[in-house]
């Protein structure tokens, strides 16, 4: 079980008043500085371990999925576990499962496994090409645009209303351009939203039609994002946690590239990674998870 001892928040603090409990049934791992979980997921599975359990947000979950995938036949191997301890676990909601620390645990401990299909994206860092796992979710434009201009002090103090004012920052920024390059259509936007699963941003259905095993990515562009735009998708989002199909265009693809016409910025299960170009494929039922 790989864990951040520093994380706050009360399911952190219950976390670790059961730290005896549950260290006595498992490998407990403490990550002390970003990138640890992806370095301990690996070294975990060259050590023998057969299950991986991310214990906290879908930050630590991707970091944990990157890890298997560093280790030679790091899927094969191990199967990937959650214990849910961030603030909106998008993930752990899609695979249901239970919010509630004693009851993840359980789950855990039963161990059905799943499989899933396994996201990847191929980009440019630095001049060299790289590859990166994720999850659930990926998005391209303000969301991650309001990553890269979170003020790290501040949600350290109000959490996730960091991320809140951060989108407003970047929602007065000049929108990019962004085009969805797949089977010889182009469909182009200010914002997109890739999902493996249904949700994105916690119980909203970004990706209603989704499914974590059809092969497919799912794929939600915003022609526009502006004031207007968000107004207009507001009842729809109060009402039914679902964007209304007249803003949004609705595409499926097993591979498909992005572009930006200026810097875009992208992320991965809500962590900043990089900037378009990309190119998403995924690789069916790859990955086997824990689920109730």
């Amino acid at each position: 079980m790989i864990f951040n001892p520093a994380a706050r928040g009360n399911k952190a603090r219950h976390f670790r008043r059961q730290l005896n409990a549950i260290g006595s049934q498992c490998a407990l791992k403490a990550t002390t500085a970003p990138g640890d979980a992806r370095r301990l997921a690996a070294e975990a599975v060259g050590e023998g371990f057969d299950l991986i359990v991310a214990a906290g947000g879908d930050g630590t979950v991707n970091e944990a999925l990157n890890g298997l995938g560093d280790a030679p036949d790091g899927f094969a191997r191990a199967r990937l576990g959650v214990l849910p301890l961030g603030t909106v676990n998008v993930f752990a909601r899609e695979l249901k499962i239970p919010l509630r620390i004693e009851r993840a645990w359980d789950v855990l401990q039963r161990g059905r496994e799943m499989r899933i299909d396994l996201p990847r994206v191929e980009f440019l860092a630095n001049g060299t090409r790289q590859k990166q796992y994720f999850a659930q979710l990926a998005g391209a434009g303000m969301d991650a645009r309001a990553i890269e201009l979170v003020d790290w002090g501040l949600k350290k103090k109000i959490g996730p209303l960091a991320y809140v004012i951060a989108g407003f920052r970047a929602l007065r920024e000049p929108q990019p351009k962004i085009t969805v390059s797949a089977s010889g259509r182009n469909v182009t936007g200010e914002f997109v939203l890739v999902g493996n699963g249904r949700f994105y941003g916690g119980p909203v259905k970004t990706f209603p039609q989704a499914d974590l095993r059809d092969g497919l990515l799912d794929i939600c562009v915003l022609p526009r994002l502006n004031w207007r735009t968000l107004i207009r998708c507001a009842p729809a989002l109060l009402a039914r946690r679902e964007p209304p199909v007249s803003v949004v265009k609705n595409l499926q693809a097993a591979k498909f590239d992005l572009t930006g016409e200026t810097k875009t910025a992208f992320e991965l299960d809500g962590e900043w990674v990089g900037h378009l170009p990309t190119t998403f494929s995924v690789e069916r039922e790859k990955l086997r998870v824990i689920v109730p």
